[in-house]
């Protein structure tokens, strides 16, 4: 399913962490991982002292990318390193296209932690920028994730990146041979959707219809979905994280954006919210252009 996998990393620990669960999807797919350092030479620091400064984080980058192309020797999986430089997010999109990438896994943060993530991160905006399957993982959960993907989520909308999501979800689900679920959130916060509503009403026999035809995208493809749910929550990524739960879920595929489009996504979507908040890694899936 992936026969090239770009990892990039900035040698933090919680990057360290999530090359275990990368390692372990190298191994079940034959893949070929490129471990990828990008010295970032837009900082002020960089740029006043040039030369020696630059020279002293390539270094430093191929001392990061060999930790783990170590392991992956170790392991049997067929790895490549490369350090580059220039603005990490633009460089790893970049590379992932020239190169043709199947997939791209990163951390959800690095060593900026949290609160850079929150801002605006390197993960983040590959994920907005890439034409090629993103996968984050949370560094402090990935301990209790296991692999491989037994039950896989699709949330849909109807919209056109959803249906690309849903393709992506169904290639993982017939690959690991795992369990598909799909999901059709009706956020109850809504103005006029109350209990008793005429918009209520149309909003769930809209999202049966939008379940009607992932199911049958699904069955087409030769995957029968375990459940399609129509979940109710005050938030849409709430009703996605509620579903997660509830069905023992390990993957999360879901498209970059949806109905409301890209300005919407770059404001804070649903997507972006599941990738800080999802217990279980989420892959991401851009709209075919």
């Amino acid at each position: 399913m992936y026969d090239e996998i770009l990892f990039p990393t900035d040698g933090s620990e919680g990057a360290d962490t999530v090359f275990d669960h990368v390692l372990e999807i190298a191994e079940a797919h034959g893949s070929r991982i490129r471990v990828l350092n990008v010295a970032d030479t837009n900082q002020p620091s960089v740029v006043r002292k040039g030369g020696d400064v630059q020279d002293v984080l390539r270094e430093e980058g191929k001392r990061t990318v060999e930790g783990p192309a170590d392991r992956a020797r170790e392991r049997g999986v067929n790895v490549i390193t490369e350090v580059v430089q220039g603005v990490p997010y633009r460089r790893i999109v970049d590379y992932a296209d020239s190169f043709g990438m199947d997939l791209i896994a990163m951390p959800t943060h690095g060593r900026r932690g949290l609160e850079r993530f929150l801002l605006g991160s390197t993960t983040e905006r590959v994920v907005r920028r890439a034409e090629v399957p993103v996968l984050t993982v949370k560094p402090e959960t990935d301990s209790s994730i296991g692999y491989p993907y037994g039950n896989v989520l699709v949330p849909t909308d109807g919209s056109d990146c959803a249906r690309a999501a849903l393709s992506a979800g169904v290639g993982v689900v017939k690959a690991e041979r795992g369990s598909l679920h799909l999901v059709s959130v009706i956020d109850t916060t809504s103005p006029g959707v109350d209990l008793r509503s005429d918009a209520r009403v149309e909003l769930e026999e809209n999202a049966d219809r939008i379940l009607g035809g992932a199911v049958g995208f699904a069955e087409e493809a030769g995957v029968d979905p375990v459940s399609e749910t129509v979940e109710h929550g005050e938030s849409v990524h709430e009703g996605i994280l509620s579903c997660i739960e509830d069905n023992g879920i390990d993957l999360v595929v879901v498209g970059t954006h949806g109905r409301t489009g890209f300005d919407r996504y770059m404001l804070g979507s649903v997507t972006e919210y599941l990738i800080r908040t999802s217990p279980v890694p989420v892959l991401t899936v851009r709209e075919a252009v």
